[in-house]
């Protein structure tokens, strides 16, 4: 197995711990997409966040903010950062700073399709928001929103006859 292979896998392996499978994350493509590309499947949703985590940067920012929240639900973080990121405030904003690492990947429509997709929390992201005892997902809700529109832009880029202005 090649270092790029490890790392791919590794990154795919902290996701399945922290309970994120492809599945959810594309399931949060299609939100982003099914009304723009007719006849979108989950499969080619999940075939697009492969994609994406495939990417050396994504696999450095998920591997770094999972690793933070890890810590923070462990407790061994120097304060206050330990009780800024165990109780996700709203104005730390580093967590957004490493998903915009990784939206920015596919363009300025990362950045739109980002911005929603965090305001609504539909599916996994409601879950990792949750803010439940012990468990800390600060910087994994973002990380995972920011895979689903990175994707979801991956999309839009392969399918530009279909942007709204055409029609």
């Amino acid at each position: 197995m090649t270092n790029e292979e490890r790392l791919e896998q590794h990154t795919h392996d902290l996701l399945t711990e922290r309970g994120v499978s492809i599945e959810a994350i594309g399931e949060l493509v299609m939100f982003l997409q099914e009304k723009f590309i007719p006849n979108l499947t989950l499969e080619q949703a999940c075939e697009n966040v492969n994609i994406v985590l495939r990417k050396r940067e994504v696999q450095n920012a998920v591997m770094t903010g999972i690793q933070l929240d890890k810590l923070a639900e462990a407790g061994q973080l120097d304060e206050p950062l330990e009780n800024i990121i165990a109780e996700d405030e709203g104005l730390y904003g580093v967590d957004e700073i490493l998903a915009f690492s990784i939206v920015n990947v596919y363009g300025s429509i990362g950045f739109t399709n980002y911005g929603y997709i965090d305001r609504v929390k539909p599916g996994i992201l409601a879950k990792l928001n949750a803010h439940e005892p012990g468990i800390i997902h600060t910087f994994l809700d973002d990380l995972v929103g920011a895979i689903a529109a990175a994707a979801a832009s991956r999309l839009a880029h392969a399918h530009p006859e279909l942007e709204d202005d055409n029609y």
